[in-house]
């Protein structure tokens, strides 16, 4: 799971960022909000733990333009014991959750556990983009018409639409896709080739763009 921590405080953002890291996550780190949106804008991410005291732009506003952009990842702001308004703002701005300093390491990583769990339960049972639907109960993928997917071409089409117009490498789609399995990383390869035959056959305007080994990206019909 990859996760963007936004927190101004250094030896508090070290702290989260090694622990979290020793758990197994992927953590990128930066220290205000106007960071937190240029890193959301590039990158993929699972979680963004977001304090909303920052410096150059604050929390709040900085999930204002991650929502903005279309984003769809899990939020989780941290608040002060006082600021009672700052938790309804920020739920109403599109925080998803939060936590109130001072927290436990520990509350916090059990958080990140339940949502990596929800994340293999397929929580939202379809995901939108350009003219494409994907139904995550039936595990199909429609268009002009539809067409059946199988769990890990669903559970791959799925990151990608989470995360459109994104680079995605291979090393990140594998490790989100086949992370459990006796696989190697050109299994990616293999079913980039059968996600594009389907997007074709079923007169998707979307396309998956990039090749063997590199990065790869979901675009629309409106990309230049």
């Amino acid at each position: 799971m990859k996760i963007l921590l936004a927190e101004d405080e250094e030896q508090l953002n070290h702290v989260l960022t090694v622990a979290m890291q020793k758990s197994g996550y992927d953590v990128d780190s930066v220290f205000n909000g106007l960071e937190a949106v240029n890193h959301a804008r590039e990158n993929a991410y699972d979680v963004i733990i977001m304090d909303i005291m920052m410096p150059v732009m604050d929390g709040l506003e900085a999930v204002k333009e991650i929502r903005a952009m279309g984003s769809k990842t899990y939020i989780v702001m941290l608040t002060a014991k006082s600021e009672i308004d700052d938790k309804v703002t920020g739920l109403d701005t599109g925080a998803d959750d939060y936590l109130t300093k001072p927290f436990s390491l520990k509350e916090l990583l059990a958080r990140l556990r339940s949502k990596d769990r929800r994340n293999s339960e397929y929580s939202t049972k379809e995901i939108d983009f350009d003219n494409l639907t994907l139904n995550l109960d039936q595990q199909e993928l429609s268009s002009n018409n539809s067409i059946s997917l199988s769990k890990k071409e669903t559970s791959l089409m799925r990151y990608f639409l989470l995360n459109p117009n994104k680079k995605l490498s291979t090393k990140e789609l594998f490790n989100h896709v086949w992370k459990d399995d006796d696989e190697t990383e050109d299994v990616v390869w293999v079913y980039i080739s059968y996600l594009r035959s389907k997007l074709a056959s079923i007169g998707a305007s979307a396309k998956i763009e990039g090749d063997k080994g590199g990065d790869y990206r979901l675009v629309g019909a409106d990309h230049d």
